[in-house]
């Protein structure tokens, strides 16, 4: 009779019960490599199930949608900070995972690295807009100014997570998009910076006048005259664009902040 090793057995049972439970908030997280992928792959695969049962999306997202979503993004974030373990871990992963996980990974290490430490002062979060009224809002701002609609939803996710990250940027960017008023001035169509949909087809109109959709890396660093911003915004895109249920799993993805003390979660389930 062949014996499992115990490392194995440990993953096969923790992939047995996310299979009914969605994990806590703050489940633990596996940092063996094996045990790590399989949790991994068991939360991706239950994730997009359970986003699969959340009918209608109109809907506030179901609690295990959030649950899942929460585990996945604490898991790419370990794996982030942890560059052997990531090592270890990605090739004991299936192909098609695999590379979403590489793409996820090399955008988080791009704005990570963009990203400088915020002082402890409050930050102000809110609810995004509904995920089906943001989706729509792409698909007009691609008909009228012809940006793929997933490039502006990688620019909301890394700006401000999809509206849930309200406070202004320290240079003094504003709203869902994070302009900077002058900016806004010259491309916000006459709306409200705060409102998701004025500021989805302001951003939009930037883009295009900024050299997109045949242009679209030179447009994106108009937008935020960085490399690493770019090259993380596209590899987003092509995320949700390969697969529209990474759009609603980045969807429930919480806002975390970057302190002199460590990083901080201020958004989803836990959370005081």
């Amino acid at each position: 009779m062949l014996r499992r090793s115990p490392r194995l057995a440990r993953a096969s049972l923790l992939v047995g019960v996310f299979a009914f439970v969605p994990p806590a908030p703050q489940a633990p997280i596996p940092r063996d490599p094996a045990a790590l992928a399989q949790a991994l792959s068991a939360t991706s695969t239950e994730l997009r199930a359970a986003i699969t049962r959340w009918t209608p999306k109109t809907a506030a997202p179901p609690r295990d949608v959030v649950l899942y979503a929460l585990y996945q993004q604490r898991t790419y974030r370990l794996l982030g900070r942890d560059e052997n373990l990531a090592r270890r871990t990605l090739p004991l992963l299936a192909p098609g995972l695999r590379g979403i996980s590489r793409n996820l990974l090399r955008a988080h290490h791009e704005l990570y690295r963009l990203t400088p430490p915020l002082p402890s002062v409050a930050i102000k979060v809110g609810p995004a807009a509904p995920a089906t009224a943001l989706l729509a809002d792409y698909r007009e701002a691609e008909r009228r100014f012809r940006v793929p609609w997933d490039v502006l939803a990688a620019v909301n996710f890394v700006e401000s997570k999809f509206g849930k990250l309200r406070s202004a940027s320290a240079a003094g960017a504003q709203g869902p998009m994070q302009f900077m008023p002058a900016t806004w001035r010259r491309y916000g169509l006459g709306g409200d910076v705060h409102d998701a949909r004025d500021a989805i087809l302001g951003a939009a109109n930037y883009l295009h006048a900024s050299g997109a959709p045949s242009h679209i890396r030179r447009a994106l660093h108009a937008y935020n005259p960085s490399h690493a911003y770019v090259d993380a915004v596209l590899r987003y895109a092509r995320t949700m664009r390969a697969e529209r249920a990474m759009f609603y799993a980045l969807y429930n993805w919480q806002v975390f902040v970057k302190t002199p003390h460590g990083d901080r979660r201020v958004t989803g389930p836990g959370v005081p």
